[in-house]
């Protein structure tokens, strides 16, 4: 087997390999050999057909079929020989002369970057510190009770919180549009639901009254033939509902899981739950932040061929967990910068693990199993889900990995703790 390789623009690679042609046809006369015994055509006895003929008959697909193996099988060994670390599959284009007794391909493909893995030296990253208090404790408690709030008609004008009951009308420049009446929906005023200003054009209106509410709708509204444009509604109010929280009792503390009613144990496993949220939270921001900075520390090229990849595994992810179907075509712009960091990260963080000989333990596995588990009403039956699949178990091998890729490269970074809330760790950003 002779090999030459060509390097082309950033990462492609082009490798001709040229086979041995006396390998190729000691191959092809052995399958031939092989058909012979199970050969059966007019004429000729099972096990008795001419090399000739079956060289005539079968010669071609044996021919192909030997040529599609020396080629997966040299393409390893070439890659290797030449030491590529390919991205991807490859192109492979034939050169085949059998006059000329040539068996040779091309293999176009590109290469995984090389670099030189540089730390976290001089890097600056901050941890947050929190701690969960009794206030904390109070406003998730509040919280818990409006996820369980019922609605009562109330006999009194409407107010920011209540919620309403509305048919409506739209109307742009005297004209109804597409999309701009309901009936008999439900709205919490305050929510901000429906277009700025619509909502709190409602507060003080009384069940049976009608308004008539003007707003515009925002430059950036998502129906670019609305956005910008000023707008009336005809609004019939045909219910205000006020809220009524659940006191917190033994009925209220069972659905938690507290059938004893006791709500100091209640109270504690508020907490656990709440500083278990938070210590997640706070792992999230370091590892967000040293990604940020081994990304910025490790600049390369990256393979196309990977990206693409990752471009087609995001599309799918997205179209899963839309329940839409898989056929839908959506713009590679839409992931391409998300694929680009993924592939970048993966490739970096592949190289931290390798130089630095990093690997999962088994306990800090099951130990992330458990942690995972620990929120469910029946942890043991998470755990056993985990370790009955060694699939499902790797995505929590991956974060014990990451775990230690994280810890390691902590060690070479300036961390800074800064004191924060539990509120401003878990709080969605406005």
């Amino acid at each position: 087997m002779q090999v030459s390789v060509e390097a082309g623009e950033g990462l492609a690679r082009r490798m001709t390999v040229e086979l041995s042609a006396d390998d190729v046809e000691q191959k092809v006369d052995q399958r031939l050999r092989e058909v012979a015994a199970q050969a059966r055509l007019p004429g000729f006895r099972p096990g008795k057909v001419p090399m000739r003929v079956l060289r005539q008959r079968f010669g071609d697909s044996v021919r192909g079929e030997v040529l599609g193996e020396m080629v997966q099988s040299s393409f390893a060994d070439a890659v290797s020989q030449e030491e590529l670390k390919p991205a991807g599959q490859p192109d492979i284009e034939p050169d085949i002369d059998l006059d000329q007794r040539r068996y040779a391909y091309t293999a176009s493909f590109e290469v995984l970057p090389e670099f030189e893995l540089s730390d976290l030296s001089g890097k600056r990253v901050e941890r947050p510190t929190a701690e969960v208090t009794d206030g904390d404790i109070d406003n998730m408690l509040e919280r818990l009770r409006t996820q369980r709030r019922t609605w009562e008609a109330a006999e009194r004008a409407a107010q920011s919180g209540d919620r309403v009951t509305i048919s409506f009308k739209g109307f742009i420049d005297g004209e109804a549009f597409d999309g701009g009446s309901a009936e008999h929906q439900q709205l919490e005023l305050g929510s901000g639901g429906f277009i700025p200003g619509f909502e709190s054009q409602l507060e003080g209106a009384a069940a049976g009254e009608a308004r008539a509410v003007e707003v515009s709708f925002p430059d950036d509204y998502h129906n670019a033939d609305l956005a910008g444009k000023p707008a009336r509604f005809e609004v019939s109010v045909e219910e205000v509902a006020e809220s009524k929280l659940p006191e917190i009792d033994a009925d209220f503390m069972a659905a938690f899981g507290i059938d004893d009613g006791d709500e100091g144990r209640f109270r504690t496993d508020i907490r656990s739950n709440m500083e278990r949220e938070m210590h997640q939270r706070i792992e999230a921001r370091v590892k967000e932040q040293v990604m940020d900075a081994l990304i910025e520390a490790n600049p390369l090229d990256l393979p196309d061929a990977l990206v693409r990849q990752e471009i087609a595994a995001l599309k799918g992810q997205t179209l899963q967990s839309a329940g839409v179907s898989a056929e839908m075509d959506l713009p590679d712009e839409l992931f391409t910068e998300s694929a680009q960091r993924r592939v970048r990260l993966g490739l970096v963080v592949a190289e931290v693990v390798k130089a630095r000989g990093l690997s999962a333990s088994p306990d800090r596995v099951r130990a992330l199993v458990e942690e995972a588990a620990a929120s469910y009403e029946h942890p043991q039956d998470v755990i056993d889900y985990y370790y009955a699949d060694p699939q499902r178990l790797s995505s929590m091998e991956a974060l014990a990995l990451e775990e230690l890729v994280v810890a390691n490269l902590l060690e070479s970074a300036e961390v800074e703790e800064v004191a924060t809330t539990f509120g401003a760790l878990t709080e969605p950003a406005a």
